[in-house]
């Protein structure tokens, strides 16, 4: 009887931490509450071999509900202080929020100590393993699937920044932030990092937090959160998915390490094909993929006020309005940070150095989505 009561009183405790949760965040009516022992079981207690993911939030696992339903689970660190306010975002900015090109969010857990948000499971991981990573020859990106890859995405940022009220920034558009279902339709996920931005407001000033690489400078150097900056991301994913490499790799050789260097470099001496991936052969529209390469460049100009919306963005990729009649200026590229990031990589891992999501003094492997965290003495931080 003693066990028995118990289990009454665990459940109810559970209970009043679910309603609870619910009051604390308005506008999660439409969310499910799972139990951890139902997550548990689903995942086969967490087991390494449904390990999916890793970064510094925590793992992602697969796992089946009883309905027989593939769930994606993204456990939370319990350590991690900064994974408790991206749980608490996630839920906030996406609850609500449905597109063909981003994550469903299916529901969490909020029992005890635990923090446990459950997505739809996308079966092809992320464009990060697919494309550039050590994944990459289990799947053919022939150039219709990475022109259907590149406006699916365009697709899901023009949903945040133009139609969603109020407007999301995502702030960590990179590449393993991507990821691909069984048809390989595109899906923008992890919205931790994620900023509301009202109508009314042109920018957000908040600490800096993003991926090396992915970062616009002017976000970087005065911590402004534009949707410009979310555009200056998409740019250079653009340039990574024509091109089928990451945006830095140290193992080339100097002048061809930093992908949009490099890019900008062809486009000024009119050699601008050379970047397109030679893996590129059947079906390759040679001129269309030199139009993407040039969206790339235009989403990276050094000033933002350059940079395309992403519904033009959408209508360039598309052809429905011409590239070739915009000036297209120098990209703005931040070099110590990029230096920083070269000696982090080598140190680690002088063979493999390649493009990096980690903190700035932790390098970490490609697939690994632990965010890059700077403090400057001019940003101001209103978290």
């Amino acid at each position: 009887m003693a066990c028995f009561s118990c289990i009454l009183r665990t459940k109810e405790i559970s209970r009043q931490q679910h309603n609870q949760f619910r009051e604390d965040i308005p506008g999660i009516e439409s969310v499910t509450i799972y139990t951890y022992k139902e997550l548990k079981n689903a995942t086969n207690g967490f087991s390494p071999a449904n390990k999916i993911g890793e970064g510094g939030f925590g793992s992602v696992y697969k796992g089946r509900l009883r309905d027989g339903k593939d769930i994606a689970v993204k456990v939370l660190s319990s350590e991690s202080k900064q994974g408790a306010r991206e749980f608490l975002t996630e839920i906030t900015v996406i609850s609500g929020i449905i597109h063909d090109n981003l994550v469903k969010l299916y529901g969490c857990c909020v029992e005890g100590s635990h923090r446990i948000l459950v997505y739809n499971y996308l079966e092809n991981n992320s464009l990060a393993q697919c494309l550039l990573g050590s994944n990459r020859n289990n799947i053919h990106f022939n150039w219709r699937t990475r022109v259907k890859i590149s406006v699916g995405v365009a697709r899901g940022l023009t949903f945040l920044h133009e139609e969603v009220q109020p407007h999301v920034v995502h702030r960590d558009i990179k590449a393993s932030n991507i990821l691909l279902d069984k048809d390989l339709t595109p899906k923008i996920s992890d919205f931790g990092l994620a900023k509301l931005l009202p109508t009314n407001m042109t920018h957000v000033s908040t600490r800096v937090a993003g991926t090396i690489g992915y970062l616009a400078p002017e976000y970087a150097i005065r911590g402004q959160v534009t949707r410009k900056s979310d555009i200056y991301s998409y740019g250079v994913l653009l340039l990574e998915i024509v091109s089928g490499r990451c945006n830095t790799n140290t193992r080339l050789p100097y002048q061809d390490q930093f992908l949009l260097e490099r890019t900008w470099a062809l486009y000024e001496s009119g050699k601008l094909v050379d970047i397109v991936d030679t893996s590129l052969t059947d079906g390759l529209d040679v001129e269309e993929a030199c139009r993407f390469l040039k969206v790339g460049l235009l989403c990276t100009q050094d000033d933002m006020k350059l940079r395309p919306s992403m519904s033009t963005v959408i209508r360039m990729l598309t052809g429905e309005k011409d590239v070739n009649s915009v000036e297209i200026t120098r990209p703005g590229i931040i070099d110590d940070l990029m230096d920083l990031k070269i000696k982090s990589k080598n140190k680690a891992d002088p063979v493999n150095a390649s493009s990096t999501s980690s903190a700035l003094d932790t390098p970490s492997s490609l697939d690994d989505t632990t965010h890059a965290f700077m403090s400057f003495t001019t940003i101001s931080e209103r978290d």
